[in-house]
C-alpha cells in the first residue's frame, strides 16, 4: 500500500532528485522549507505529480520500513501536527473519513458554524455537531442532501446519538449542495458584490453516491463546482473546505478532475491546498483539504 500527500498549489523546485522507489510522498507550498529526515526510513524517491498541479517539492519512502518516523510537515500546512493520524492511515488503521475528522478537529471550535454539504447517512453531521455544540447553544450545523432518504438517515442517527437540545443545533435541508447559498440564513454571510463574508469554519463534502442507496444517484462535476465556488466565498478566514472524493463509480473520476482543477487555481496567497491519495489502490477515495489563510 502506498500513499501520496501533496500540496496542490506551490511554486518551488524539488528538493530531492534522482532517487528511486515509490509509495509515500509529502510536498509543500512554502519556499525555503526545512525538512526533517526520518531516521528509520531507508529509501526515498520523487513522486510525479499531475501536470495541472503546480510545481511542488516531494519525497517518498518504501512501505517496507520496519518503523515509521514521519517527516516534519510545513508549519503553515493544515496537516501540521497530524503525523500520527497520517501514519495510521498509511498502515490501514484509519479510513479516509477518520483522517478528515482529525483534520477538522484542528480547525473547528465550540460555538462555530459549519456545513455538511452532503449528509449521506449522517456520520459527518454527527461528528460536526459534537465539535461545535456547547452549553451556550451557539454552535450550528447546516446539513444538505438532495435525497430524502439521506436526511431521514441523518435525522435518525442524531436522535439516537445526542440530546434533543443538541439536535436542535442541526438544520437539515433537502437541496443540492450547489444551492447551499439559497438556504443559509442571511445573518451567517453577507454579500459584497461578487464576494461574500461568511462565518462558516468548516464546509465538508463526501462526493459520490449514498452508501447503501441508489448508486445511480451521484454528485455531479458541474454541481460540485458550483458548490465549491460558493463555499470558497462564504468560508471564514482560518476555515477549511474538506472533500472526500470517491472515484470508483462511473463519473467519479471526472468529478475528481473537476475538484483538482478548481483547487489548483486557488490563490497561493490565500489558500493552502493538500491532497492525500493512495498510490497502488486507484479506486480508493482521495482526500482534499483547502485551508483559507487568515
Amino acid at each position: 500500500m502506498g500513499v501520496a500527500l501533496s500540496l496542490i498549489s506551490g511554486m518551488h523546485k524539488s528538493l530531492i532528485k534522482n532517487l528511486t522507489e515509490k509509495p509515500l510522498s509529502f510536498a509543500s507550498t512554502s519556499r525555503n522549507v526545512s525538512y526533517a529526515t526520518p531516521r528509520n526510513l531507508n529509501s526515498f524517491c520523487p513522486f510525479p505529480l499531475p501536470r495541472n498541479v503546480s510545481e511542488t517539492s516531494a519525497f517518498c519512502t518504501s512501505q517496507t520500513t520496519p518503523a515509521f518516523a514521519p517527516a516534519s510537515l510545513p508549519e503553515d500546512s493544515p496537516l501540521s501536527g497530524l503525523e500520527d493520524a497520517l501514519a495510521s492511515y498509511v498502515f490501514g488503521k484509519k479510513k479516509a473519513t477518520e483522517v478528515a475528522h482529525k483534520v477538522w478537529e484542528r480547525v473547528v471550535r465550540k460555538g462555530d458554524t459549519v456545513i455538511d454539504a452532503t449528509c449521506g447517512n449522517g456520520y459527518d453531521t454527527l461528528k460536526m455537531l459534537r465539535m461545535v455544540a456547547d452549553e451556550s447553544q451557539q454552535g450550528r450545523v447546516y446539513g444538505l442532501d438532495i435525497q430524502n432518504d439521506a436526511l431521514e438517515n441523518t435525522s435518525s442517527l442524531l436522535e439516537q446519538s445526542v440530546s434533543p437540545n443538541e439536535k436542535e443545533l442541526v438544520k437539515l435541508f433537502q437541496i443540492c449542495h450547489s444551492k447551499m447559498g439559497e438556504v443559509l440564513p442571511e445573518d451567517t454571510w453577507m454579500g459584497l458584490g461578487s464576494d461574500f463574508l461568511g462565518d462558516f469554519r468548516l464546509i465538508a463534502f463526501n462526493l459520490g453516491y449514498l452508501p447503501g442507496g441508489d448508486k445511480t444517484l451521484i454528485t455531479e462535476p458541474h454541481t460540485t463546482l458550483e458548490a465549491l465556488n460558493v463555499a470558497k466565498n462564504i468560508l471564514t478566514p482560518g476555515g477549511l473546505i474538506s472533500l472526500v472524493v470517491y472515484i470508483g463509480h462511473p463519473g467519479g473520476w471526472q468529478e475528481w478532475e473537476t475538484v483538482q482543477e478548481f483547487s489548483s487555481k486557488l490563490s497561493l496567497e490565500k489558500w493552502i491546498c493538500c491532497k492525500l491519495q493512495m498510490i497502488n489502490r486507484p479506486m480508493s477515495p482521495i482526500l482534499i483539504f483547502l485551508f483559507k489563510k487568515c
